[in-house]
């Protein structure tokens, strides 16, 4: 059996209370760009603003060095290498193909230096080093590759190699890259910085980022341009505007401009319609419940993590709340242990649903502590 308690959201958080507000603006449909396939999420929640056949598995061109970036960024965070640990660059990286950052075979270059020369420069080059360098080998390392994916969740994306050059079964998807770019961005804030670099110079070769939309709008700082005869001209973006983000996911297109200008109308569709509000604070007390045979009578209950919520604009006043609390709770009931249920809805539908969990340890009370609980609880 559960309490339950309805009442309407206000701004910053849960009140008890209903007020009137005008009605939402309508939002239009998505803007018609000329692409195979695109995805538009708010970074932060994940929650979908736009987006067309998502799912569709195609090839990701250079698109893959993003998680060529993101198994390097986290062997960083793991201290398995460093910015300033020097790469030996052998005959097949020095080789390989397509887009360069122009390293010399023999020659021995930073893991910053290649980081950059692969990020800014889309380098393939400096990708097949980083992967010889941490892996052994390029098969290796897109076996890593592989694994990091299924750890993210991306069930539909498969890895090949770590620069995106044309081979069977290397694919992905929208989503599965809009998810790959939310992690780089919450994950490693330290080296998202560089998505935003506009050109780098090595070996007195000057390149520029492929990312046009990196000089158009202010707002934008990543991520990654990608282009192969069979990807088409892909481009997956991330803007930040009223401490909002938006991640665009735009594969496919037939020129450099369609997948700009693509991305820029997705992005202003974004912001312009949408909102992304934090709802509640970490370890903010929310509700609080009754712990029986505990040494603490009530527990406090909140989230572990900032909770935030994306709507449509002028919809965040209309949203409503249901929080249900077991009528009995028994201790010992640890910190951080899900005691209760939050749900927020819009007009009926469910947008969001989250455990809230004890804020304190409540362990078992004392022996007359039970007893008295225990008596009580044969008239609940």
């Amino acid at each position: 059996m559960y309490q339950r308690f309805s009442n309407t959201l206000a701004i910053l958080s849960l009140l008890f209370f209903s007020v009137s507000y005008a009605a939402p603006m309508p939002t239009p449909a998505a803007p018609v760009i000329g692409a195979k396939s695109y995805l538009l999420v708010d970074s932060k929640t994940g929650y979908e603003l736009a987006a067309l056949n998502a799912d569709e598995s195609l090839a990701p061109a250079s698109l893959t060095k993003l998680m060529t970036a993101y198994v390097v960024f986290t062997a960083l965070q793991q201290g398995q290498i460093a910015l300033d640990e020097e790469v030996t660059i052998s005959e097949k990286a020095w080789r390989t193909e397509g887009s360069r950052m122009f390293v010399e075979v023999g020659t021995r270059v930073t893991v910053q230096d290649l980081l950059l020369g692969m990020i800014v420069q889309s380098g393939n080059d400096a990708s097949v080093a980083l992967a010889e360098h941490i892996a052994g080998s390029e098969s290796v390392f897109a076996e890593m590759m592989n694994q990091h994916a299924a750890a993210l969740g991306m069930h539909s994306s498969h890895f090949r190699n770590a620069t995106g050059l044309p081979t069977e079964n290397h694919k992905t998807t929208a989503r599965d890259l809009a998810t790959l770019a939310r992690a780089i961005i919450k994950q490693f804030p330290e080296y998202y910085k560089w998505y935003s670099v506009k050109e780098f110079t090595y070996n007195d070769i000057k390149q520029s980022n492929r990312n046009s939309l990196l000089w158009r709008d202010d707002s934008v700082d990543g991520l990654k341009t990608g282009h192969t005869d069979d990807a088409g001209y892909c481009l997956v973006s991330s803007a930040r505007r009223d401490g909002m983000r938006i991640i665009s996911v735009v594969l496919g297109t037939s020129s450099n401009k369609a997948r700009s200008d693509g991305s820029q109308a997705l992005i202003n569709y974004g912001f312009r319609f949408f909102e992304t509000r934090l709802l509640f604070k970490a370890r903010e007390e929310i509700s609080n419940a009754r712990i029986w045979k505990s040494a603490n009578e009530y527990s406090r209950l909140g989230v572990l993590e900032d909770l935030y919520i994306t709507v449509r604009r002028g919809s965040y006043d209309k949203l409503e709340s249901k929080l249900d609390i077991p009528a009995i709770v028994l201790a010992p009931v640890a910190a951080g242990q899900p005691v209760a249920d939050l749900s927020i809805s819009l007009n009926g539908e469910e947008l969001l649903n989250t455990p809230l969990r004890a804020l304190d340890d409540n362990p078992s009370g004392s022996f007359w502590q039970r007893v008295k609980d225990s008596v009580s609880l044969w008239f609940e």
